[in-house]
């Protein structure tokens, strides 16, 4: 397991929250072999970070600081690690989807897009405006701009452990 994403995993808004923990400690102690390690590299994040993305360059993402369902901690993207000699390190970070870094015959990837999928999360990559193929996200039907109102009115719920107010869903 992966401690960084155990932390990140820790900011997801509380509906998912232990829900996504069991998903992403089977993925790595079930589904992906010895050298491949998953990893959440976002789940949680403020506007102030969304925006940082949003203005990089070269592009990174097209939401702006409150137009992101990473805003209300209900998506993650993902990376998958690799220990190339074994030694425990993975030392290397892939977003390479054909890949088989365990040999079972599987492209690690899809093995974990086919999982997350499984288990109702929303997989960018099957977007048809843009492909995010990094990105899940369990938003409940609701949008962004749902979101962003119901932030706004106070339905909110605070989790005083993080300092973070989620949207009461």
């Amino acid at each position: 397991m992966d401690k960084v994403t155990l932390n990140r995993i820790n900011k997801a808004h509380p509906k998912i929250r232990e829900q996504l923990r069991e998903d992403y400690l089977y993925c790595n102690n079930k589904l992906l072999g010895k050298g491949v390690r998953l990893r959440f590299a976002w789940v949680y994040r403020t506007d102030e970070e969304q925006n940082k993305l949003y203005y990089k360059k070269p592009k990174v993402t097209n939401a702006k600081g409150g137009q992101s369902i990473h805003n209300y901690g209900l998506a993650f993207d993902i990376v998958l690690l690799y220990d190339k000699n074994l030694d425990g390190k993975f030392e290397e970070a892939s977003w390479d989807m054909v890949r088989d870094g365990d040999n079972d015959g599987k492209s690690d990837w899809y093995e974990v897009i086919n999982f997350f999928k499984s288990r109702g999360y929303e997989w960018g990559g099957d977007w048809q405006r843009f492909k995010d193929y990094p990105h899940f996200q369990k938003s409940f039907g609701y949008n962004w701009r749902d979101l962003k109102k119901m932030i706004k009115e106070g339905n909110t719920i605070t989790d005083l452990k993080n300092n973070i107010k989620y949207v009461n869903i």
